[in-house]
């Protein structure tokens, strides 16, 4: 372990002193084996072979391969070494334990459940089977428990389903029958991702299609990379899931579709840069292939680099306590290599097999000016900046702190009744439960203690938040113990009810405190913890990436300090959108790490697209000129791949959870913010008011340069 310190230290100490140290001229770095790969690759007699070569190599681990099966896990998605998995896994060793429990509820339609209704009710013949009905004080309603025996998703699923037609089929006329407990809410989760996967592709597929006919103003050439990023897609989804059923993670629903939205807007992002680089190089060169040779051997390095970036940055989840963030975070990972390596190896060798004709009706042709030396509408920005940077510095971060005053009233934690824009029955159901019951009534805490369970009651019925406890099963020396909470589900209140339960318990050796509302106060700790550990981990990294990019230490603070800031900004707005409008009680607890993640891992990708270009325009240039010729070569591409990715992450919205709504709203803004203001008008403005001394200690090559 002291070795393996001693090395990371080593290393550190060695980058930050050639940064340091670097006293060279900005000039293009040397790209060593990447540099080889465009003559490699990009020949007349050989792009083909190696466009068909990628296509075939696909469509067989597509075909032949497919994506892995989800596996099953009682603890899936619960976090490692929390009392409520413990208890999930000490449940499980009970003999004929039920996977589940699902609480039939009956209401009456007008007044109070007849003595007839009542008496006909218990003779269903779902609860004939053990199951008691207990009626309510007000005599309105009346529920059940009924054990669930399957522990799959889909058999949980089917299971609730034949119970909710039994028991509507059995009620009489003026009696509604409804189902919900873990089990139907576990199943109308289920339902939401009935064909999200389809809806999700084609709705990523058509605003991404949108975007680049739009963008191209061309009817062939958004064609091409669709199609290649389209495949990189399906390849990362079946390579993804198969390394996850390898490397023994679980993932749940929703990593696939998060997969194939960062694959879509990460892919696309870099097949972007490339064709607005080669567009650039057919207006100097009329041999295509060498026009997309140079276009390669310019671009390449800053996809590389920022794909390594995020990589290394998804793989900071792998340090989570969360099994589904760690799933997310490998899968991510091998999505951005597949994205990354088909940008850089297929889209070249697909898109120069066709002429300059693909590009109709606006083909560039040789000595036609090229996008730095246009004026274009970001070099008129870009000018605009030049001659007032310091109010831009000062009105974009008035801007962005405006934006972030939100984040004084974030809270965070939904309960399961916030989980879904649409309200399903077990949600609808809990809700009139809760007017006629305790409102924990339909799934209770879960204690286990290995002493006595009346030791357990005498102390939880105590507590002012606690309405009644009951022994149950024993089993291996343990007595299982169910606590019906007052407060309502997901609540504050409740969540300060499970800590309350086990400070009660703290003189109960061995005594644990289980159940859905312990696995959400377990959740949110581990949610508490990870961000602590993970998010400085990725500005970490990403300080590091920028720091051997750009062998410069002023550059990389500056660009990590407004990353954060575009983050904070986008969290702070998206809480009045969500309270205000959306009415949203509160945040996921994984929505602020994913976002952070995805929103600063993907923002250095525009760093590196402006940085690169200004430092290689900075060589001829001068440090001034170059940033604005830079902003004039890149502001447009990186506003259409910002606007395009903004989009595809909105596209989660198609899915009726309030996570993935969250999370799709909170990263397009921060990508719109970043690509419209922070890296366009911001970093720009900052460049300028430092001039060379933004590339300290390096010095620009062009010191006296022209202005352009």
């Amino acid at each position: 372990m002291a070795a393996g310190w001693v090395d990371v230290e080593s290393f550190t100490r060695l980058v930050i002193y050639l940064a340091i140290s670097s006293n060279t001229r900005l000039a293009e770095p040397p790209m060593s084996g990447l540099s080889q790969l465009p003559a490699l690759l990009l020949q007349r007699r050989r792009a083909w072979l190696v466009a068909l070569l990628f296509v075939l190599l696909a469509g067989g681990v597509i075909g032949g391969v497919k994506e892995a099966t989800k596996p099953t896990s009682a603890t899936g998605s619960l976090p490692r070494g929390a009392d409520s998995t413990r208890v999930v896994e000490l449940l499980e060793t009970f003999p004929q334990q039920e996977g589940s429990s699902a609480v039939v509820l009956f209401t009456a339609d007008a007044g109070t459940l007849a003595p007839d209704a009542l008496t006909q009710l218990r003779a269903v013949p779902a609860l004939a089977k053990g199951a008691p009905l207990t009626v309510s004080q007000d005599g309105t309603a009346a529920l059940a428990v009924v054990a669930i025996p399957a522990t799959g998703n889909a058999q949980i699923s089917a299971a609730v389903k034949d119970l909710r037609a039994q028991v509507r089929a059995a009620a009489p006329a003026g009696v509604t029958a409804q189902v919900t407990g873990p089990a139907a809410v576990q199943a109308d989760l289920g339902a939401v991702f009935e064909g999200a996967d389809t809806r999700l592709l084609l709705a990523t597929a058509s605003v991404v299609a949108l975007l680049l006919l739009v963008t191209y103003r061309s009817p062939l050439l958004w064609l091409v990379p669709l199609l290649v990023v389209g495949i990189a897609d399906r390849l990362a989804a079946v390579l993804a899931t198969q390394v996850l059923k390898a490397t023994g993670q679980i993932w749940d629903e929703s990593t696939v579709g998060i997969l194939s939205v960062l694959v879509f807007g990460a892919g696309t992002d870099y097949a972007l840069l490339l064709i607005s680089r080669y567009r650039d190089e057919l207006r100097r060169e009329p041999d295509r292939y060498a026009a997309m040779r140079a276009a390669l051997r310019h671009t390449g390095e800053a996809v590389l680099l920022s794909a390594t970036t995020v990589v290394l940055g998804v793989l900071t989840l792998l340090l989570s306590l969360l099994p589904g963030t760690r799933a997310l975070g490998l899968a991510s990972a091998v999505g951005i290599v597949v994205a990354a390596g088909y940008a850089l190896l297929v889209l070249p060798a697909v898109l120069v097999l066709f002429g300059r004709w693909i590009f109709w009706p606006i083909v560039p042709r040789v000595g036609q000016v090229a996008s730095a030396d246009s004026r274009s509408f970001w070099r008129r920005v870009g000018d605009l900046v030049a001659a007032r940077p310091t109010a831009f510095v000062a009105g974009t971060l008035v801007l962005l702190a405006v934006l972030a005053s939100g984040l004084t009233q974030v809270r965070t934690g939904l309960g399961p009744t916030d989980q879904f824009l649409q309200k399903p029955e077990a949600i609808a159901a809990s809700e009139r439960l809760a007017r006629s019951f305790p409102a924990g009534s339909s799934d209770p805490l879960v204690v286990l203690t290995p002493g006595d369970p009346a030791a357990v009651v005498s102390a939880v019925t105590a507590l002012p938040a606690v309405s009644g406890a009951r022994p149950g099963a024993s089993s291996g020396g343990l007595t299982q113990v169910s606590v019906v909470l007052r407060p309502e589900p997901g609540s504050d209140a409740a969540r300060q009810a499970v800590r309350d339960v086990r400070a009660a318990l703290g003189g109960i050796p061995g005594a644990l405190v289980g159940g859905t509302e312990a696995k959400g106060v377990d959740a949110a700790d581990a949610a508490g913890r990870d961000r602590a550990v993970i998010f400085p981990l990725i500005l970490g990294l990403v300080l590091l990436s920028l720091l051997v990019l750009l062998r410069s230490v002023v550059a990389p603070v500056i660009l990590v300090l407004t990353v954060v800031a575009t983050y904070l900004a986008a969290l702070g707005a998206s809480w009045w959108i969500f309270t205000k409008v959306f009415g949203f009680a509160a945040l996921d607890v994984s929505a602020p790490l994913y976002t952070f993640l995805f929103l600063v891992a993907l923002g250095v990708d525009y760093n590196i697209f402006l940085v690169t270009r200004a430092r290689e325009e900075a060589a001829e240039h001068g440090a001034r000129a170059g940033m604005l010729r830079a902003l004039a070569a890149t502001g447009g591409v990186i506003t259409s791949a910002g606007i395009l990715l903004a989009a595809v992450f909105a596209v989660l919205g198609v899915l009726p959870l309030v996570v993935l709504a969250q999370i799709g709203v909170i990263i397009c803004l921060g990508v719109l913010l970043d690509t419209l203001v922070v890296r366009t008008v911001l970093v720009p403005a900052i460049a300028i008011l430092l001039g060379d001394r933004f590339w300290w200690p390096r010095r620009v090559a062009a010191s006296a340069g022209p202005e352009a």
